[in-house]
Formats: C-alpha cells, structure tokens, sequence
C-alpha cells in the first residue's frame, strides 16, 4: 500500500534532480577539505545567512550538539526552553557528552521564552551557581506548533545575550520555514545569533544532513569536535550535492508547505472530537487533541489511520501533529481529511476506501 505520510517534514525522499547531482558529484576528501561540492555547500549557506563560515554535518542534533560544546566548558549551563528540541528530543547530549547543564524555562504558546524568565534564570556570581555561558532558541519552535519567532524577539534576546556576556545559538532546524512564513529575510533572523543550525533533510528534502554557521574561530571549533564525534567523512559531496538544490530551490517552494497544513487545518477544524492548537497553522505543521468522547488514544489512532493510508505522528497520549513536505499535495490533503473523518466515525465507510488513488 501507499502511505501518505505526514509524520515528519524528515520522511522526504531526495527529488529526481537531487538523485542526478548525487551521482554527477564532483567529491574529494572532506577531512582534509578538499571536497569541491562540500566547501561550495557550506560557503553557499554562510552567504546565505550571512555568517563567516559554515560546515555540514551529519544531522542536526550533530549540529546543536557541537555549537553547544563550542561555547560551553563542563559544568557550563545552558537556558534553553522546556519544549525545545534540545532539551527533549537529542539524548540528553549535552549532560552525557558535554557535562553541560540545562536549565529549562516554560516555553510560550508562540513558542517564545519570556524575558523575565530568561533574565531570572542567569546565575549570579555565587560559587554556589552553575555558570550561565549560553542562551538557546528554537525556530521554528516545533512542540509549540511550528510557530515562527520574529526579527524584533531574536534581536530582543541577542539584546540580553550581549548585555550578559552569553553565547546565543539557534537551533534553526527549519528556519526557512520561519523566514517564509514571516516574509524576511533569513539573514535577518539569525544575525542576533552567535550560530546557527538548519537541517537540509526535512522540509529542504535532502536524504541527509544539516548545516552549522557561525564565525571562523567557532567553525573551526566546530570542524576539530565534529571529527571527534565521528562525524568527519570522506567523499561525501555526493551527500552534499542535493544541499545545493535545497539552498537554490526547495527554500523556494516552502509556502505550498504552509498552504496544505492550512487547508489540512482547515479541513479538520469541521469534524467532531477535536481540538485544534491554539495557534493557528503558521508553517507547515498542524497539532491537534483528541477530546474526551474520543474512546481511543493518539497511538490507537495511528494504528486507524494507518488501516486508511495515513501515517500520523502521536505527540501525546491525546495529542497528534501532522507535517506538510515535498510529498504531499493537494489531493493527498483531500484524501486525509476524508479518511479523519472515516476514522473519527464522521461518515460511514463507503466502496473503494484506501489510499489506492493516492
């Protein structure tokens, strides 16, 4: 059977173009830096972002992973928000490779953290306090809906960053996704920031890889621990080579992304015995609760909607998140919400259901 499957922008398959370059590309040695297709990759993302340098990694934890050991020593603590995907979804590198320290602050339902809370949580001089060395953000921020964080936030918490002496990194996993759907430019986003990450293997549709920039003595940091993780790789521009196609053209392409998680919204807000998240569709993801006159879990759910053809994603015990990508258009759209419907006993299963036509 064919899956329409919505449980991550990270389920893309490289494009036919992408699939051409990977087999054209020119590839060397990217230890010793004599890859072509990678040192033009990752001198293409610093202009892109406007940063001195940027080097491709393997994935994007990778890339959080070695931004925070860059700007933090043992010991050394780390605001970060209590949604974000650095402190829920990476294994705990931080405290198991890094002895880094979190320190949690409750992320907003727009997927900010509050100044007050951010400004509390910088420890003072007190040989009894951990050392406050970096302040991290997420954009889009993902638990919180996919919500995008402004210019005038960014530049507010670089703001407190320098005032404090602190490092500031953004995980910026789909930060096109943000720059679209606020329509700015990229730059602008991220040049509160002392680094940056951004993945190229989800909404951007690359099979593998993300990207970390910042200036040239952090990148080189970057470069020494990325070897030391087991993250240097050898001919690896047929890797690098789709990561130009996602620079060029798949950041193009994002708002069709956004246009199907509103329809898909839009389209779910109608049936009975859920509950939409509270911010509206913004990027390309959609969240939602399943009531209590719902007699089974979101779990149960994506065994049902699997029976249909769907792939869902269970965020919670009550809680699903569907993602729009490169795979999904308009009928597929169509065809989810028909078969919400089917599965939420909104209208009877009719001849000919499945995902066939998909």
């Amino acid at each position: 059977m064919d899956y329409v499957d919505l449980r991550s922008d990270t389920v893309t398959k490289p494009s036919p173009e992408m699939r051409e370059v990977m087999a054209q590309a020119a590839v060397g040695d990217d230890v010793y830096m004599d890859d072509p297709t990678v040192n033009d990759l990752q001198q293409r993302a610093a202009n892109i972002l406007g940063k001195e340098e940027a080097l491709f990694v393997p994935s994007g934890t990778m890339g959080n992973l070695l931004a925070l050991l860059v700007h933090c020593q043992r010991g050394d603590e780390v605001i970060l928000g209590d949604k974000s995907h650095i402190y829920l979804n990476e294994a705990g590198g931080m405290s198991a490779l890094g002895g880094i320290h979190p320190h949690p602050i409750p992320n907003q339902g727009d997927g900010t953290l509050l100044m007050e809370d951010i400004l509390f949580s910088i420890q003072s001089d007190d040989v009894h306090h951990t050392i406050t060395r970096l302040i991290c953000l997420e954009n889009t921020q993902n638990v919180c809906g996919g919500v995008p964080l402004t210019v005038e936030y960014l530049r507010a918490v670089g703001k407190i960053a320098r005032e404090n002496r602190l490092a500031f990194h953004l995980d910026g996993a789909r930060i096109f996704n943000a720059s679209v759907a606020l329509g700015v430019d990229v730059r602008d986003l991220v040049e509160p920031a002392d680094s940056v990450m951004f993945c190229l293997s989800k909404g951007l549709a690359a099979p593998i890889g993300s990207m970390l920039a910042g200036g040239r003595q952090f990148i080189a940091r970057a470069r020494h621990l990325r070897k030391m993780l087991g993250g240097g790789m050898r001919q690896v521009g047929v890797l690098a080579a789709p990561g130009l196609i996602s620079l060029e053209k798949m950041t193009k392409r994002l708002s069709e992304d956004h246009d199907r998680a509103k329809l898909l919204e839009r389209g779910l807000r109608v049936i009975g015995g859920i509950t939409m998240n509270a911010e509206a569709a913004r990027t390309n993801m959609v969240y939602f609760d399943l009531d209590e006159s719902i007699p089974f879990t979101s779990e149960q759910l994506e065994v049902r909607m699997k029976e249909q053809g769907v792939l869902i994603d269970s965020a919670g015990p009550r809680r699903v998140r569907l993602v729009t990508h490169y795979w999904i258009d308009d009928q597929d759209v169509q065809y989810v919400i028909e078969a919400f419907k089917k599965v939420l006993n909104q209208i009877p299963a009719g001849p000919g259901s499945g995902a066939g036509s998909i």
